[in-house]
């Protein structure tokens, strides 16, 4: 995240280890550490191969590489500007000028660019503004940056939980409620959703913008059905027919496919038993 006197990010200097929970590192340049299963991603603003040779040192942790890039590349080349879905005006902490969300993406997907993340804040916004649907409440499955929830609790839900299972993600996603002033609304867990996934029947809407691989496990239990709506992306058109044969088809039925260049999304809602 941008802390003082960083206003934005220009270049990442990355250091993955081997590490899933390096010591804590106390440095002004540092931006955050991506944790994973399997080792660790330390992004600084700034080159810090010296402090990264200590902290190994230190911990018998192994840098396994190192990079030096552009933010843009690490966003897939593209800058980090406004943009507007609707009436919803998304604008990332540095830009000036009016906005209804300011996000500080940090390194963290779901800043709004990625073509799934866009795909479903049309769809929420879309639904989330029909009357008849009647969304007060939100559960968003890969919360990111808590964009998406940030979003449900401006269009109106009071109730909205999001889960990541990268701390760093849910780090990122609480300091973005506070300041936009939704954290009264926005709960933020870290949870892994293969081990423990919150109860969709608790919501009316279920966003699950994950991998082909978790959305099929997630598909085949029945607790993932209980919303009366979901929105589901992070898959590309190829990956549709074998996400399809997982939908049980006697308790749902589609509402809209959608495409942005390569990826999909889908809205469903439950069916009247």
């Amino acid at each position: 995240m941008l802390k003082p006197p960083y206003q934005r990010y220009d270049r990442l200097y990355t250091y993955h280890l081997d590490a899933p929970s390096p010591p804590a590192i106390d440095d002004p340049d540092l931006i955050g550490v991506w944790a994973e299963a399997d080792g660790s991603v330390v992004f600084f603003h700034r080159c810090k191969e010296r402090l990264i040779n200590q902290l190994c040192r230190d911990s018998g942790a192994r840098l396994l590489y190192a990079a030096d890039l552009k933010y843009e590349d690490w966003e897939a080349g593209q800058e980090i500007t406004s943009f507007t879905v609707d009436n919803l005006r998304v604008a990332p902490v540095w830009e000036e000028g009016p906005a209804d969300i300011r996000l500080d993406p940090s390194v963290i997907f779901g800043s709004g660019f990625h073509h799934s993340t866009r795909l479903c804040l049309e769809m929420l916004s879309k639904y989330q503004q029909t009357p008849e649907t009647g969304i007060g409440s939100v559960l968003d499955l890969g919360c990111g940056t808590g964009l998406l929830a940030i979003a449900a609790a401006r269009l109106g839900a009071e109730k909205v939980l999001a889960v990541d299972n990268n701390p760093m993600a849910c780090q990122v996603a609480r300091a973005n409620c506070r300041s936009n002033g939704v954290e009264d609304k926005v709960e933020v867990r870290c949870l892994d959703l293969r081990q423990q996934c919150p109860d969709s029947g608790e919501f009316d809407l279920v966003i699950a913008n994950l991998y082909q691989g978790l959305l099929g496990e997630l598909f085949q239990r029945e607790s993932f059905w209980g919303s009366r709506l979901q929105i589901c992306s992070g898959f590309i058109g190829p990956m549709e027919e074998e996400l399809l044969k997982l939908l049980p088809h006697h308790r749902i039925h589609f509402l809209e496919r959608r495409q942005r260049q390569r990826w999909c999304a889908w809205a469903t809602t439950r069916r009247n038993r």
